[in-house]
C-alpha cells in the first residue's frame, strides 16, 4: 500500500513538472516575441519608412498592453482555471504573431503588437499561478526562479539563431517561426497540464481588483519595492529588448550575427543570474543590502558602457577611439548577473503584508516590473531621437540609481 501511494505520488510529480515546463515554455515564447526588435529594428524601420527612434517608441504598445492585462487576466485564472487560460492566450499569441509577419506599416503593426502584448501578459503568470497552487513555500521559491531562467531562453534565441534568421529571410520571418512554435507550446499545454476547477477566490470585477492592486503598491511598506521594480526589469529588458542590437551595429559597428552573438552571452547571464543571486541571498541572509548592491552596480555598468562610446570619457582614458567590442560584451555579462536580483523583489513583497494580501502584493509587484518596462522603452526612444545611443544607457543608469534611493528610504529599518 505504501508502495503504491509512493508510486502514485512520484507520478502525480513528474505530471506537474512537465504541466509546469510546457506552461514555462509559453513564457520563454513570450520573451522571443519581445525582444525580436533588438536585432531587426532597422530593418523593420526601413520597411515601414520611419525612424528606428520613432519604430523603438512605437514597440512600446506591446510592454504598455502586457501590463493593463495583468491583472484581468489573473482574474480570468481564479475563475476559469489555468489550463483554459493558458490555451486561449497561446492561441491569441499565434495570431498576433502571424499578423505581425503581414504588417505593412507602423500603425498595423501597432495594432498586432498590442494583440501580442494581451496575449503574451499571462505566460508568466500560468507557471506561476500552478506552482503556487501546487508546490510548498520552498519549492515555489525553487520554481520560480528555474520558470524565469527558462522564459530567459526565449532572449537567447532572439540573439544569434534569430540574427540569422533575420539575415537570411527577413525580419517577418522571425514572427512566422515564433507563431510555429506557439503552436507547439499549445499543444504541449493541451497534452500536459491538467484540468483544475475554477476557485472563484475573487468574485470582484477586474477593475476593483485593479484598484486594491494599485492601492495597495502605493502603501507605504510596498512603495520602495514598486519604486525599484518600475526600473529593475525595465533596464534589463529594455537593454536587451530593444538597444543592445542597435548600440552594437551602429555604435560598435558589428555584424548582425556578431551583435546577435553578444547578446546572447548576455542573455545566458540573465539565465544563471537568478540562480546565483538567489544562492548569495540564501548564503547572505541580508536580503535589502544584496538587492540594493546589485542594482547598483548595475546603474555603474550600464553608465561605463555609455562612456565607452567615441569621444566618451572611459575612450578617452584609454586613449582609444572608442572601447572595443570585447569591452561591451564584458559589461553585458555583468549587467545581466548584476540585474536579476528580481525574484528578490517578490520575496520581499511577501514578507511585508500579510496572508490575505500576499497575492495582491505579488501583482502589484509583477504590474511595475512590466508598467516600467513599457514607460522605459517609451521614454527612451525620446531620450535616443534627441540625444544618442549613449544617452539611452546614461538615463537608464540614473534610473536604476533613483529607483535604488528611493528602496532605501522606504525600506530602512529606521523609520
Amino acid at each position: 500500500m505504501t508502495t503504491a501511494a509512493t508510486k502514485d505520488a512520484g507520478d502525480g510529480t513528474r505530471a506537474l513538472i512537465f504541466a509546469l515546463l510546457a506552461l514555462a515554455c509559453g513564457h520563454m515564447l513570450s520573451t522571443l516575441l519581445r525582444t525580436i526588435p533588438a536585432v531587426s529594428l532597422d530593418l523593420m524601420a526601413a520597411d515601414f519608412h520611419i525612424e528606428p527612434q520613432a519604430l523603438a517608441s512605437l514597440t512600446s504598445v506591446y510592454p504598455f498592453a502586457f501590463a493593463a492585462a495583468q491583472i484581468p487576466v489573473g482574474a480570468a485564472m481564479d475563475r476559469f482555471g489555468v489550463r483554459p487560460v493558458a490555451l486561449s492566450l497561446l492561441a491569441g499569441t499565434v495570431i498576433g504573431a502571424i499578423a505581425s509577419g503581414f504588417a505593412t506599416g507602423p500603425a498595423s503593426f501597432a495594432v498586432r503588437q498590442v494583440l501580442l502584448g494581451v496575449a503574451t501578459s499571462g505566460m508568466l503568470m500560468c507557471p506561476m499561478t500552478l506552482a503556487a497552487k501546487q508546490l510548498s513555500a520552498g519549492r515555489f521559491g525553487l520554481w520560480s526562479g528555474a520558470i524565469l531562467s527558462i522564459g530567459n531562453i526565449g532572449m537567447l534565441l532572439s540573439s544569434s539563431p534569430l540574427a540569422f534568421v533575420v539575415d537570411t529571410w527577413g525580419w517577418r520571418a522571425g514572427f512566422w517561426i515564433s507563431a510555429a512554435g506557439g503552436i507547439a507550446v499549445a499543444l504541449a499545454v493541451f497534452a500536459l497540464v491538467p484540468h483544475q476547477a475554477a476557485e472563484h477566490k475573487d468574485d470582484s470585477s477586474p477593475l476593483s481588483q485593479m484598484i486594491e492592486v494599485l492601492r495597495l503598491g502605493l502603501s507605504r511598506p510596498l512603495r520602495g519595492l514598486i519604486a525599484l521594480a518600475l526600473v529593475s526589469l525595465a533596464s534589463s529588458l529594455v537593454l536587451r529588448g530593444l538597444w543592445g542590437g542597435p548600440w552594437l551595429m551602429q555604435v560598435k559597428d558589428l555584424s548582425r550575427v556578431e551583435a546577435g552573438n553578444q547578446l546572447g552571452a548576455f542573455t545566458l547571464a540573465m539565465i544563471a543570474g537568478p540562480l546565483c543571486i538567489g544562492m548569495i541571498d540564501r548564503r547572505l541572509g541580508r536580503r535589502r543590502a544584496l538587492v540594493a548592491a546589485s542594482h547598483i552596480v548595475g546603474a555603474l555598468l550600464l553608465a561605463l558602457m555609455a562612456l565607452g562610446a567615441p569621444h566618451f570619457a572611459v575612450s578617452v582614458l584609454f586613449g582609444m577611439p572608442m572601447m572595443p567590442p570585447q569591452y561591451d560584451l564584458v559589461l553585458f555579462v555583468l549587467i545581466g548577473l548584476a540585474t536579476s536580483a528580481q525574484p528578490l523583489l517578490f520575496g520581499m513583497s511577501r514578507q511585508l503584508v500579510d496572508a490575505q494580501t500576499a497575492g495582491k502584493a505579488l501583482a502589484a509587484v509583477n504590474l511595475a516590473f512590466f508598467l516600467g518596462a513599457a514607460l522605459m522603452q517609451s521614454v527612451t526612444g525620446a531620450v535616443a531621437a534627441l540625444a544618442g545611443l549613449p544617452a539611452v544607457l546614461l538615463f537608464m543608469a540614473a534610473m536604476l540609481a533613483f529607483g535604488v534611493l528611493i528602496f532605501l528610504a522606504y525600506t530602512s529599518p529606521n523609520p
